[in-house]
């Protein structure tokens, strides 16, 4: 029997450097790891650039829940959460364990007439070790319905007919690997691409543009899983049917070694395209001849009109695109604007909306405008327009990007309270609604959550100087519920969330007072004190440096908070600390963002945060960081160090309607105490950015619509 699977295998692989003609394909499976793949086994393929696909899968004692996202266009990375029934008794992994694992793919070279597909990959290269190989593979295409694949594998992919490693014709290293699980959290360096190798492959037939059958060898034979949980893979054949739902889900049905039958479930997104291409927003206003506007009733002081009259139907025009006046100037031939964006979540966009709004009110005199963006009353920039430029380029083909040339985008730092309407100030705001609190990969249960009523109070007397409340009441839930208790030998400034959970009923999630200010050009200022997050109280100061045409800003946040009570009210508890970051934001290009954070961390710790965003122009955002401290891998605990993905989905790419919503959420592989932030709201940065040149340039498409 091994004979003969060993022999199908090579011919396997031998057939895929066949020549052929490329495939249009169907699109991309995935396997049971949530990748490109077959039915367990890796392809050379990748997806689409910036695709983000989701995948859950259960077969025997496996339960896998993946996501992947398309790094580069020849680059992903997956995210892995597995359960697996009582693999083994090591001191890390008794019972039932639940497992969070990193993969990466890389594809060398794409398939071309002449040569396959090519790529080099690694599983579970960043968690505990379970579920660890690498693999080399190619794929290629057999007209438009066969794909071939076979690849070297190592690790688990190479358990079944096995040989010596052909690395160890470099160096005898290459012939020994440790399979003892770890803590999770570590590059295992010593073991990639070591031990011995297996060969693997396998041939995907599409028998329409939704259906397609999969067969594969796989030397993978389960070792950990079969000593306990009776899983039986006697064979080296596992086989599948996938069938593709014109709503973009795909089902698979599929036999791991012969005799464990599982289903599976995938969906693909693509950020770059939203849910309604174009948007539904209601469109902008027409500008008309201006000598129409001399005769209104509001221009014309003869039936009553003046400066109070264009004021006020300024702001009403204004307020009915989301726009709220907050000052107004008119002085020979210029006006200028103070507005807070309330809809728009493109910023341009807000911008030509309010410049239209101005063409179609203002007096036939006033020629040049000024757009003053504010946010709780704080200038953040000014966009100078002619109203001539507008008047010429509304129905231009290339309109926006010929007004961009011709706009000035300025700092605006020193723009006052000069015109600033008599009913502005005070602001009290207030509003009731749900809220959902989350916690996702405990190590005993993969997602919990909590579901109640939040009150909102927001009370502004002034520009800058917001008084606000954050009051929660959990209704339904089970966060509470968990068992894990923190065993943290650093001191526990977040791994006693449960204990918040369970001893808090009425919450102050936060009670702040928050002045936000502008020091000189390009600087801006916070200072916050009171009830700063849920776990923490004190004062955080911030600063920030951002030139208004610069891919660069530097930031510097000092704070002295002091741990809160469980109860979450108004006591505290004994532990204080200092508390700060130097940091540094650039824009990298092509897409994708950076930041470093160096500093001070909760528990003491001193050390580093590194971020990597990949953002699109309709404002999804996809990305990750890591954090290492002076607290050592054995200190930090399971996880070795504190690492996480982030998402954040603007409302308006799921409803096609300008909304300044975003859903925005952070997963961690575990929640521990070193290298944990102060989670104080209202950073400069984020407050700040889009509203700066290189953001208004980029999505100045959007600034005629």
């Amino acid at each position: 029997m091994q004979g003969r699977s060993r022999k199908l295998a090579c011919s396997m692989l031998a057939g895929a450097f066949c020549v052929t003609s490329l495939a249009e394909g169907a699109a991309q499976s995935l396997s049971t790891y949530g990748t490109p793949g077959l039915v367990e086994m890796p392809t050379a393929r990748v997806l689409k650039d910036g695709d983000l696909a989701f995948t859950a899968s259960t077969f025997g004692p496996n339960y896998r829940y993946s996501a992947t996202f398309q790094v580069l266009p020849r680059l992903y990375g997956t995210f892995r959460y597995s359960r697996i029934k009582n693999i083994s008794t090591n001191a890390y992994l008794d019972g039932d364990t639940f497992d969070r694992s990193f993969d990466v793919h890389y594809q060398i070279w794409d398939e071309t007439d002449l040569r396959p597909a090519f790529a080099v990959g690694m599983r579970d290269f960043l968690g505990t070790g379970i579920l660890s190989s690498e693999y080399f593979v190619a794929t290629k295409s057999f007209g438009s319905k066969l794909e071939v694949t076979g690849g070297l594998g190592w690790g688990r992919l190479a358990g079944r007919n096995s040989f010596s490693n052909p690395f160890s014709i470099l160096s005898d290293r290459f012939d020994t690997r440790t399979r003892d699980a770890n803590r999770g959290g570590q590059l295992e360096t010593g073991n990639w691409f070591r031990g011995p190798t297996s060969v693997f492959a396998g041939v995907q037939w599409n028998v329409s543009d939704q259906m397609t059958l999969f067969a594969e060898y796989s030397p993978d034979e389960y070792t950990r899983e079969s000593v306990n949980t009776g899983i039986d893979v006697s064979s080296p054949l596992n086989v599948g049917l996938e069938y593709r739902f014109n709503n973009g889900v795909h089902l698979k049905g599929f036999v791991v070694g012969g005799h464990e039958v599982g289903a599976q479930l995938s969906y693909v997104i693509n950020p770059k395209k939203p849910s309604v291409p174009g948007g539904l927003e209601q469109a902008p206003r027409t500008i008309g001849a201006r000598n129409r506007l001399a005769i209104a009733e509001w221009n014309n002081s003869a039936a009553g009109g003046g400066r109070d009259a264009v004021e006020a139907v300024l702001q009403r025009v204004l307020a009915e695109d989301g726009l709220e006046l907050q000052g107004f100037i008119m002085s020979g031939n210029r006006a200028t604007v103070r507005v807070e964006n309330t809809r728009f979540d493109n910023e341009a966009q807000a911008a030509g909306r309010t410049a239209r709004a101005m063409a179609v009110t203002l007096p036939p005199a006033i020629e040049e405008f000024t757009v003053v963006f504010l946010e709780r009353g704080v200038p953040l920039n000014q966009i100078v327009t002619q109203r001539s430029d507008l008047e010429e380029l509304q129905f231009d083909y290339d309109g926006a990007w010929r007004s961009l040339a011709r706009a000035r985008l300025e700092d605006g730092h020193d723009q006052g309270r000069e015109g600033e309407l008599s009913d502005v100030y005070p602001v009290f705001d207030t509003s009731i609604g749900p809220y959902l609190a989350t916690s996702f990969f405990d190590p005993n249960s993969p997602i919990r959550a909590d579901f109640g009523v939040q009150l909102k109070m927001d009370y502004r007397p002034r520009p800058g100087l917001t008084f606000g409340g954050r009051f929660r009441y959990p209704l339904v839930g089970n966060i509470d519920k968990s068992f894990r208790v923190s065993d943290s030998v650093i001191e526990p400034v977040r791994s006693n969330a449960v204990r918040y959970a369970k001893e808090s009923e009425l919450e102050v999630n936060s009670l702040t007072a928050e002045y936000m200010f502008r020091p000189g050009k390009n600087l801006f200022g916070r200072v916050s004190a009171g009830y700063l997050e849920g776990m923490f109280g004190g004062v955080s100061t911030e600063v920030l440096w951002y030139p208004m045409d610069s891919r660069l800003a530097l930031g510097a946040e000092l704070n002295y908070v002091k741990q809160r009570d469980f109860d979450m009210l108004f006591g505290f508890q004994d532990y204080d600390v200092v508390t700060g970051h130097a940091s540094a934001y650039y824009d990298l290009g092509n897409g994708f963002f950076g930041q470093l954070d160096v500093g001070r961390y909760l528990a003491g710790d001193y050390g580093a945060t590194f971020s990597l965003d990949r953002e699109f122009n309709n404002g999804f955002k996809v990305g990750g960081y890591f954090t290492l401290t002076d607290v050592s891998f054995d200190d930090f605990g399971e996880g070795s160090f504190d690492k996480g993905l982030r998402f954040e989905v603007p409302l308006s790419w799921l409803t096609g309607r300008p909304s300044r919503t975003k859903v925005q959420q952070t997963i961690k592989p575990i929640t521990r105490d070193g290298g944990a932030r102060l989670a104080v709201a209202n950073r400069l940065h984020g407050v700040v950015r889009d509203y700066r040149g290189k953001e208004l340039r980029d999505s100045w498409g959007r600034y005629l619509r």
